[in-house]
């Protein structure tokens, strides 16, 4: 009977990197990390060795023609993942660039052969790699002596009982050529993209022998911390996701906090469902997500609100502000532009997960789109459409709001075309009536489920809003007449 091989896979240390791998480095792999300069690189390598190290785990880390390693570790030692303590005692640095300057491939394969042999590490790191290319080019030797040097290279790391890793800058046309992207085992390649004044980094594994790993280009930053993986959400069709929120075999329903509007709703809005408050500016959306934020509240049930149209100081003003205070409801800071679909999420189910939270809000969805990055706005629909289906999947219930000019010529439901994304959608319109502006909230649509058809008036009052009698006369809407005169008994 046939066994498969079991190989273990190592945590990077490096939060979401993981994720992207299939659940960490195989071991004994041969890996290349490569991209454009300043994109990361080294502090990636930094960031999993140090994270990997340990008496029982030694790494090697040659320096070729790159930076010094005493002005490498300078900038380095500035991260929290850094530990001096780790330096020359799990963590050995050789310098290669006196074995380079001779321009004999031999001896500073033999060297790091030597090194490898005296020092056993678990871990290897070359850096820069691509400088021992540049040194051959430079010394006009052959391609067929080029490419017989890295593939000696690379055989003799991936003999080695230890996790390697070759580290430097190339661009997609060298990598189609290149014999290392062929015996790798894995490849990790890091860009920055410029776009107006705008700059994103973003990781993307092209390959990882045995393991499946996530496709697609991923966005990363470079903090304070280090290096943080923000995931691209990704629907995974024909396969059940398991909820991190108990949700009964039934179809329960949440309250919204607005007294009638559970009755249009045919007794509340669907947990699990995605909602969408769509009207002109002033018309009372974000009062609405509040009530629907502040009933969860009254029933034991914690919520989390993202807000882009206004900073947190100002949102806490409001009515939210007790239940901030008292940890009911938490707020994702936003912090400045240049966001991205992937991190915003990142953070919400981060703090989902913290504070096991039944309701979500978004406010707005107008705001969300100018706080990303000119890169991700290009694609808002097809990005928000999987945020929306990631969070919905949880057993989340989610309320988004979206500005929506009230032109009175024509009617539409959602700004951007993204409808379809909303298993509901509430309208708030404003009509004239005797020489005033008055405003108006119907239900255009409640997947799966009946609902009013009604037009009804609203106000907002102290308590929040107080909805009111049915209009009759809706033709004046669609024919740009928003005038009513008479409302039902």
């Amino acid at each position: 009977m046939n066994k498969k091989v079991c190989i273990r896979r190592l945590e990077t240390g490096v939060p979401g990197l993981d994720n992207l791998l299939g659940g960490g480095l195989p071991e004994f792999s041969f890996n290349l990390i490569a991209g454009t300069p300043g994109s990361g690189k080294t502090t990636l390598a930094h960031q999993i060795m140090f994270s990997l190290a340990n008496p029982d785990n030694r790494a090697l880390f040659f320096t070729v023609l790159g930076e010094p390693a005493l002005k490498m570790l300078r900038y380095q030692q500035q991260f929290p993942f850094f530990d001096i303590n780790k330096v020359n005692e799990t963590i050995r640095f050789v310098n290669l660039s006196a074995d380079l300057l001779d321009g004999d491939f031999n001896r500073v394969l033999s060297r790091i052969a030597e090194e490898v042999e005296a020092y056993a590490p678990s871990l290897v790191f070359v850096d820069s790699f691509r400088s021992v290319v540049q040194s051959a080019k430079e010394e006009e030797q052959g391609e067929s002596e080029l490419q017989r040097f890295v593939q000696q290279l690379g055989m003799q790391m991936t003999s080695w009982q230890a996790t390697t890793f070759l580290i430097g800058e190339y661009l997609k046309p060298e990598a189609e050529s290149s014999p290392i992207f062929t015996v790798a085992d894995g490849i990790l390649w890091l860009s920055q993209n410029l776009h107006r004044n705008s700059m994103v980094r973003k990781i993307q594994v092209v390959k990882i022998r045995g393991q499946a790993q996530a496709p697609g280009l991923h966005t990363f930053r470079i903090s304070d911390q280090g290096i943080q993986v923000f995931p691209r959400a990704i629907i995974k069709h024909g396969t059940a996701v398991e909820p991190t929120i108990d949700i009964p075999t039934e179809v329960q329903r949440l309250p919204m906090g607005t007294i009638g509007l559970d009755e249009m709703l045919d007794g509340g809005l669907p947990v699990g469902y995605s909602l969408l408050v769509v009207g002109p500016s002033g018309s009372g959306k974000t009062i609405l997500a509040t009530e629907f934020l502040a009933e969860g509240v009254r029933r034991g049930e914690t919520g989390v609100i993202a807000a882009f149209e206004k900073n947190p100081s100002q949102l806490l003003n409001g009515k939210l502000n007790a239940l901030v205070k008292a940890g009911q409801v938490g707020v994702i800071d936003t912090r400045s532009l240049d966001l991205s679909i992937d991190e915003t999420l990142h953070d919400l189910i981060e703090m989902i997960n913290k504070m096991q939270a039944k309701r979500v809000v978004i406010d707005s969805l107008s705001g969300f789109e100018l706080s990303l990055a000119p890169q991700f706005s290009e694609d808002f629909r097809g990005s928000l459409y999987r945020m929306i289906a990631e969070l919905t999947s949880m057993g989340v219930t989610v309320v988004m709001i979206a500005e929506l000019e009230d032109r009175y010529t024509d009617l539409r439901f959602s700004p951007y075309g993204s409808a379809f994304l909303a298993d509901v959608i509430v309208v708030q319109r404003y009509v004239e009536i005797a020489g005033q502006l008055k405003r108006v909230l119907s239900i255009v649509k409640v997947r799966g489920s009946k609902h009013s058809k009604d037009i009804r008036l609203f106000d907002i009052t102290d308590d929040g809003i107080l909805l009111g009698e049915t209009l009759s006369g809706y033709d004046g809407i669609m024919s740009g007449r928003p005038t009513f005169s008479s409302l039902k008994d």
